[in-house]
C-alpha cells in the first residue's frame, strides 16, 4: 500500500523516546520530513543522528516544555522556517502521577490539566494556520482509559477522556478544510512510563514486578505486551495518504485488553 508520506512536513511531539520516538522513526523511514520535539536536547540530538544515518526523510530537532505556551509558538515557528508549512501533527505527552482521588492536591489537577489536555489544545491552535493551507491530519495519542477507566490513575482517566472529546468536536469543525481528526489510544505498550506504572503497583502491593507484568499480561487476549513500533503504524497509518475518509474516532492499539465493544 502506498503511503504517500515521502516529503510531508511532521511535527511529532515528545518524540525523543517511546511512542513519540517510534512514531517519528516510521515516518522517517517513509520519507517524511520529521520534526523531533521534547524537552530533552540531549536526547533529541542523539534520536536525530540515529535518525539521520537511515538516509531517507529529513530530521530536525527543537526543544519543547509543551506546558508553556511561548516555547509552543518557538516550536511551531522553528518547524515553519525549517520545512515551509506543516502536513501532519502528532500531538503526545507523558502521563501524569499515578494516584487516586484522595492522594490529589489543587496543584496536581492543575498541572495534568496543562500537560495532557491544555498543550493539545496549544499546540492544535498555533498549527491550524499552517494546516489550512491545503489539509491535513491532526493525531492525539491518548490512552485506553478513555473507553475504560485505569484504577489508580485518576489524572489520566480525567484528561485523556477531554482529549476525545476535543478531537471528536475538531473533526466536525475542520472538515471543510479537510484535515482529519483522530485519538489513537494504546493499552499496555512497552515503554519507560509502563515500566514505572508496574513498579509503582508492585510497591503498593507488595510483591515483584514480575509478577504484576505476569498478571497484567495475562488479562491480554494476545497474551503479551504490544511494542512501540507496533503503535507507530496505526498512528502512520491514519496520519498517511491510505487513510482519506476516517475522522473523528478513536482507535485502540491494545491486543484486545478492552472488553467494552
Amino acid at each position: 500500500m502506498e503511503l504517500g508520506l515521502k516529503g510531508k512536513r511532521v511535527l511529532v511531539i515528545a518524540s525523543s523516546q517511546g511512542l513519540g520516538k517510534a512514531i517519528a522513526e516510521l515516518f522517517v523511514k517513509e520519507e517524511a520530513n520529521v520534526m523531533l520535539a521534547s524537552r530533552n536536547i540531549d536526547r533529541l540530538r542523539k534520536v536525530q543522528s540515529e535518525f539521520e544515518k537511515l538516509q531517507l526523510g529529513k530530521v530536525k530537532v527543537t526543544t519543547c516544555d509543551i506546558t508553556q505556551p511561548s516555547q509552543i509558538q518557538d516550536m511551531m515557528d522553528e518547524t515553519i522556517k525549517e520545512f515551509g508549512g506543516l502536513d501532519i501533527l502528532i500531538n503526545n505527552a507523558g502521563g501524569p502521577p499515578a494516584g487516586g482521588f484522595e492522594d490529589m492536591q489543587d496543584e496536581d489537577w492543575q498541572s495534568a490539566f496543562e500537560l495532557n489536555l491544555l498543550s493539545y489544545i496549544r499546540i492544535i491552535r498555533t498549527a491550524l494556520p499552517y494546516l489550512k493551507e491545503q489539509g491535513g491530519r491532526i493525531i492525539n495519542i491518548a490512552s485506553s482509559s478513555i473507553r475504560e477507566p485505569i484504577p489508580g490513575l485518576i489524572l489520566s482517566n480525567t484528561f485523556r477522556m477531554g482529549v476525545m472529546g476535543l478531537a471528536k468536536t475538531l473533526a466536525d469543525e475542520l472538515a471543510p478544510y479537510n484535515i482529519l481528526v483522530n485519538t489513537v489510544a494504546p493499552g499496555r505498550i512497552l515503554t519507560d512510563r509502563i515500566s514505572q506504572l508496574d513498579e509503582v503497583n508492585a510497591n503498593k502491593k507488595g510483591v515483584s514486578i514480575e509478577e504484576i507484568k505476569k498478571v497484567a499480561e495475562d488479562s491480554i487476549p494476545l497474551g503479551r505486551s504490544g511494542t512501540p513500533e507496533e503503535f507507530a503504524k496505526v498512528v502512520v497509518f491514519l496520519s498517511s495518504e491510505a487513510n482519506t475518509y476516517m475522522t473523528g474516532s478513536s482507535f485502540f492499539v491494545d491486543g484486545g485488553k478492552l472488553r467494552s465493544v
